[in-house]
């Protein structure tokens, strides 16, 4: 354990005081609110409006920060004296699904409990569509601070909790192309900042490197055909046949991306994401092109640069040993990695805070590929850590909700107390000194 990190006589009264704040029900209520107000990508507001109106209900300064009509981030300020840090506790707030029948077959045959925008409560779990990831981790954030308000700490630093739109790997046209850390970014080019931060994530792990991604489109070449030419006619190529092998080509190169590029805490992953060509109401015209689509996840020391030259050298060895292939790629989307130094004080916050709660020493974290808004945050100037909670999986879930990714919809509240304790913790250890004390 970091002895810096120690909290002294005063400050375990104050750490004591805080968690024994923390009222449950309050905090399943407010996963539950949550998941009841839909916030799809790019379609926020209201949740951010809803969660303005709660910090100011606990006390808070706090404002919502619009980014277009249908979308704007959630911002709360608990100052402190004037003498210590800036904390920020970040979490996103909108939902990978849209929760409706446009998600289908997508996302199976049809829409579980924990893929609807609509909060079922059975016994500590709280069901529905983002109950986990990213409500549980908006409501886990908010009763942390609601906790320290109410054992009346003495601040010397300001905690600002923000919630941003965007924050999901993907992005909506039909709204504003929110998506890729959008919001967060223009919360953090429009006023707000801090010395350092803390984002929540899913996993009981402590990160200080945080993956980024690339997205590819590879685009197989044919003929517009019909499907009453015999096969091997001259002037008629199919797009589709091709691109199977190119196809499998590329997921031998994404099978082995990891192993060539880890570092401390990131084994980047990659995955074919989605196939598509021709009209599913015109069979008889098997289409021209097939495109391909393909993630790529990548370590804090990758540039997209770097990047795009792996995967611009692996299909021009692709076409050159398939010399019957055509076929053209372009990168569509990108975010780079980034990180924090391991030794820097609010990881080293943040490790100890775990260390005081386990009673042991950090084991180290998992490798991991997820792509998150910390990326972004820690590009933008902020040094950040990530923290998390029990993924549902590591747990006993109900079975059916066991398969999948599925709606990250489903919280248990008893494994936020720990995480939020924890969070109360770096609180405390940052927000209580001055910046002299930190070095900021």
């Amino acid at each position: 354990m970091n002895e810096k990190h120690v909290l002294n006589t005063q400050q375990q009264a104050w750490f004591d005081a805080a968690c024994n704040n923390i009222n449950k029900e309050r905090l399943r209520k407010l996963n539950a609110d949550l998941v009841n107000i839909h916030s799809p990508t790019g379609a926020e507001r209201e949740a951010s409006q809803f969660m303005v109106k709660h910090f100011q209900n606990i006390g808070l300064k706090a404002r919502y920060q619009p980014v277009n009509e249908s979308s704007g981030n959630a911002i709360g300020e608990l100052g402190g004296d004037g003498t210590g840090p800036s904390l920020l506790l970040y979490a996103p707030i909108d939902t990978h699904l849209e929760g409706n029948d446009a998600d289908l077959p997508m996302v199976g045959d049809r829409l579980r409990d924990d893929m609807k925008p609509e909060a079922i409560l059975r016994d500590e779990l709280v069901i529905g569509l983002g109950a986990s990831n990213p409500k549980s981790m908006v409501a886990a954030l908010t009763e942390a601070v609601n906790a320290v308000v109410d054992a009346d700490i003495e601040l010397k630093g300001k905690i600002t909790l923000a919630f941003a739109g965007g924050g999901m790997p993907l992005y909506v046209p039909e709204r504003n192309n929110f998506g890729l850390s959008t919001g967060v970014t223009y919360l953090l080019t429009h006023g707000v900042t801090a010395d350092f931060g803390i984002i929540m994530k899913p996993w009981y792990e402590i990160y200080h490197e945080h993956p980024g991604m690339c997205w590819f489109k590879v685009s197989v070449k044919g003929t517009l055909g019909y499907a009453g030419i015999p096969r091997g006619t001259p002037g008629f190529r199919s797009s589709i046949i091709p691109a199977t092998t190119v196809i499998n080509e590329i997921e031998q190169w994404l099978a082995e991306f990891p192993s060539r590029h880890r570092s401390e805490q990131i084994a980047p992953e990659g995955w074919i994401a989605s196939v598509q060509s021709g009209w599913p109401e015109r069979p008889a015209f098997p289409a021209a092109t097939t495109d391909i689509f393909v993630d790529v996840r990548t370590n804090p020391s990758q540039t997209m640069a770097s990047v795009r030259h792996e995967f611009d050298t692996l299909m021009r060895d692709i076409l050159d040993r398939h010399p019957e292939i055509e076929a053209e790629w372009d990168m569509y989307g990108s975010c780079p990695g980034s990180s924090t130094p391991s030794d820097h004080w609010i990881v080293q916050s943040a490790r100890t805070a775990w260390e005081h709660q386990e009673g042991r020493a950090y084991p180290g974290a998992a490798m991991l590929s997820g792509q998150t808004d910390a990326a972004m945050i820690n590009t933008l100037g902020i040094p950040l850590v990530r923290v998390g909670y029990p993924w549902i999986g590591d747990a006993q879930v109900p079975e059916e909700f066991s398969e999948g990714l599925g709606g990250m919809g489903v919280s248990n509240i008893d494994d936020l107390i720990k995480p939020i304790e924890n969070i109360i913790y770096s609180i405390i250890d940052c927000c209580t000194r001055t910046r002299e004390e930190i070095n900021v």
